[in-house]
């Protein structure tokens, strides 16, 4: 009877490859020394580099294996344990392994449950010398006790990069400990708080710290319920911040007030390129505020304005901007209302406008004018090549429209027409545009009541187009 001490190394190699990533890693190891020696031979082996262990319910002992397997690898550099019930004493697993483990980079732990207790292990892990770079431990019930451990441990940490915190329940106090770590910390570049419940009072510690932090770029305080004070707080610390480039502040409740102190901050900001403002119902008014910024500012890149109730009016404001605004490249006007007028405003800002590249208009009600408005700035527009129209109601004419569009334009590469009412003959319209349009690579139609016969007519056109295709 052969056993591992004696089978051939082809022969345990030939059974090694009938073995997930799992097994490798984790039930492989240590079952005798010639097995180990064999493991580290095995190319599989050698280069497994990314193990996702997500959604498997593997608890504290499960989680316990995969530390036991951690100190003796020395390949592995993702490691993804999402959904997986560990709770605290399977964080104090993993932390205890990555005191030894020289290898891994990234950590998952989303949704695990690890409370503040097992946000204290891995951050008492943090403070030896880890190689750990990036840890997402966000929906795992950590309050402002495990924000505290968290934010001692930034202070003199100076390998962590990124920190996932969204979706636990810090508060204001726990916002104000990792905001006490900032000032010093010289490592972090993207902190994530979406949904944490820091408020008005949470969002002016941060603040104070963006005043001094010289590496964070990206931060994310979605759905916090700034307001607009909260959100004149960031505003005072973009004025003398000199490293953020990317600042989401989606669902925040800051109002028309809150867009105006924004706005203000970006007239002499020269580093934000990247703004999210989202679903905060800034309105017209909130719009115009933007729009004047805009005028002046030459370092904003993307702009999200969506769901914030923006009219017309708010449209126009926008658009009479886009006409010198030279840096602007993608702009986010989803779920508002600006219907047909507002889109002829921004179309007739499209046809002189050199920058813009991404433009998403999806339910917006602009019917079947509004889309022969924007169909009549691409015939001239050269810069534009993402295009989003979705539920706009634009029917069977307004896919004509863009179909006589296509003919000449020579720069769209994406356009997004799904739920629009165009029926067969609007999609006849456009697969006939398809034949002789060469840069169009991309074109979604679903959900828009199209028959098999017509749907048969696209393929052709398709087939005719090489370079386009449909989603």
């Amino acid at each position: 009877m052969h056993t591992f001490s004696t089978l051939p190394v082809e022969l345990v190699y030939r059974i090694m490859d009938h073995q997930n990533g799992r097994t490798l890693f984790c039930s492989m190891q240590n079952i005798c020394r010639r097995l180990n020696q064999i493991l580290s031979t095995y190319q599989r082996y050698q280069t497994l580099t990314t193990l996702n262990l997500s959604g498997n319910r593997i608890g504290a002992e499960g989680a316990q294996h995969i530390a036991y397997a951690l100190r003796m690898n020395t390949t592995l550099t993702t490691l993804n344990l999402s959904g997986n019930r560990i709770g605290a004493e399977g964080a104090q697993h993993i932390a205890d392994a990555l005191r030894t483990n020289t290898t891994l980079t990234t950590l998952n732990l989303h949704q695990n449950g690890i409370g503040d207790e097992g946000a204290q292990h891995l951050a008492d892990t943090l403070r030896t010398k880890t190689r750990l770079t990036t840890l997402n431990l966000s929906w795992n019930e950590i309050g402002d006790e495990g924000a505290q451990h968290l934010a001692d441990t930034l202070r003199t940490n100076t390998t962590l990069t990124t920190i996932d915190l969204s979706g636990n329940r810090i508060g204001d106090e726990g916002a104000q400990h990792l905001a006490d770590a900032l000032r010093t910390n010289t490592a972090l570049t993207i902190l994530d708080l979406i949904e944490n419940e820091i408020g008005t009072e949470g969002a002016q510690h941060i603040s104070d710290a963006l005043r001094t932090n010289t590496t964070l770029t990206t931060l994310h305080l979605d759905e916090n319920r700034i307001g607009t004070e909260g959100a004149q707080h960031i505003a005072d610390a973009l004025r003398t911040n000199t490293t953020l480039t990317t600042l989401h502040l989606w669902r925040n409740q800051i109002g028309d007030g809150g867009a105006q102190h924004i706005a203000d901050a970006l007239r002499t900001n020269t580093r934000l390129t990247t703004l999210n403002l989202s679903g905060n119902s800034i309105g017209d008014g909130g719009a115009q505020h933007i729009a004047d910024a805009l005028r002046t500012n030459t370092t904003l890149s993307t702009l999200n304005l969506s769901g914030n109730s923006i009219g017309d009016g708010g449209a126009q404001h926008l658009a009479d901007a886009l006409r010198t605004n030279t840096t602007l490249t993608t702009l986010h006007l989803d779920e508002n209302r600006i219907g047909a007028e507002g889109a002829q405003h921004i179309a007739d800002a499209l046809r002189t406008n050199t920058a813009l590249t991404i433009l998403d208009l999806i339910e917006n009600e602009i019917g079947t004018e509004g889309a022969q408005h924007i169909s009549d700035a691409l015939r001239t527009n050269t810069t534009l090549t993402t295009l989003h129209l979705d539920e706009n109601r634009i029917g069977t004419e307004g896919a004509q429209h863009l179909a006589d569009a296509l003919r000449t334009n020579t720069r769209l590469t994406t356009l997004n027409l799904s739920w629009n009412e165009i029926g067969d003959e609007g999609a006849q319209h456009l697969a006939d545009t398809l034949r002789t349009n060469t840069t169009l690579t991309t074109l979604n139609l679903n959900q828009n009541g199209i028959g098999d016969e017509i749907a048969e007519h696209i393929a052709d056109a398709l087939e005719k187009n090489i370079s386009a295709k449909m989603i």
